[in-house]
């Protein structure tokens, strides 16, 4: 009998990675090893075969997780979100641009010393994208991936230069030398529209002021919108981003044809999300108080996404557009959540 395949998890406490351990616990196809700041909940720590706290950082603990376990597939999920980015740059850039190299050259080395090429998942975001201003925004409409890749964020900067070092591991690694021969570690990534979750609490995020609305009118607490009511991205519901993840994880390498995919769901401005929110939580309460930075930002994010290269190269459909994202993911769950 053959023992499972390993999976590290980053980032495991954060509202990709609970989502993402859940559903790995559902399908029971890996050993599940996470790695996050803080320890593991009880609830969650039953799920996973091994956890451990620490920083991605810390080379050695990555050596050490490495030596302990056959890693052979990550889902890279540790990072600093944008809103904290902006407020401390240099942190954004350690831990999103050298905490991810610290996990590539883990992979790396994993898979020159298994002789396979470890998998690593890498979520990425539309805030790779930069328009100039709303009237090229609406004139673009959907933006495709080689398109205006001029962030206004260190967040942004950050995950486009690391899918090109993602890239770079996947095809030129070690071109010369002693070890150009060796297996390669085999890098994916998915640009992120905002992201709905019903069951963890938005937290630093640009794009949080739609999933935020909800969970304030579950609880029955006034919200000010930190964008302006015309503010327009992409969005889609947390259960379609986990199953993205594991659908690309899948996916024959021999199919794709970059390594860096968009993938979309839904476009919402916040006003048609306000709306929604007032019409179903009777004592929701919503009123804006654009803030002048972050409103830039979202400005300079595409309205949707061109994400027809997943549909064909592996299969990508959303399973939630709007409607059935909120009727029957998000209100439902966060009803739940805050009931007494």
């Amino acid at each position: 009998m053959t023992s499972k395949p390993v999976a590290l998890v980053t980032g495991a406490n954060g509202e990709i990675g609970r989502s993402l351990l859940e559903t790995l616990a559902q399908h029971g196809g890996y050993e599940v090893v996470t790695l996050d700041l803080t320890p593991l909940s009880e609830s969650m720590r039953t799920r996973v075969a091994y956890s451990y706290a620490g920083n991605i950082m810390d080379r050695y603990l990555l050596d050490q997780i490495a030596s302990h376990h056959e890693v052979d597939m990550v889902f890279h999920l540790a990072a600093l979100l944008s809103t904290r980015g902006e407020r401390d740059p240099e942190l954004s850039h350690q831990v999103n641009v050298e905490g991810t190299l610290n996990v590539l050259r883990m992979a790396q080395n994993q898979s020159s010393r298994l002789g396979r090429h470890v998998r690593v998942m890498f979520p990425s975001s539309i805030a790779v994208y930069g328009l100039p201003s709303p009237q090229e925004k609406k004139t673009v409409g959907h933006v495709r991936e080689e398109q205006w890749n001029v962030p206004i964020t260190m967040y942004g900067c950050n995950k486009l230069y690391c899918e090109h070092l993602g890239r770079y591991f996947t095809f030129y690694a070690r071109q010369l030398g002693a070890l150009a021969g060796a297996a390669r570690l085999d890098f994916r990534a998915l640009r992120f529209p905002g992201l709905m979750s019903a069951h963890s609490v938005p937290s630093g995020g640009t794009s949080d002021f739609g999933p935020a609305m909800i969970h304030a009118a579950a609880q029955g607490a006034p919200y000010a919108c930190f964008v302006e009511p015309q503010a327009h991205i992409p969005f889609m519901a947390m259960p379609d981003a986990v199953r993205a993840l594991l659908e690309v994880s899948a996916a024959d390498r021999t199919r794709l044809s970059t390594c860096v995919y968009n993938i979309g769901a839904f476009s919402l401005t916040a006003s048609q999300i306000a709306e929604r929110v007032v019409r179903t939580f009777a004592n929701a309460r919503i009123e804006y108080a654009p803030d002048p930075v972050r409103t830039k930002i979202v400005a300079s994010w595409p309205e949707d996404v061109d994400d027809s290269i997943a549909r064909s190269d592996w299969g990508w459909k959303p399973e939630y557009d709007w409607d059935r994202a909120f009727e029957e993911y998000l209100v439902p769950s966060v009803r739940a959540r805050y009931s007494p």
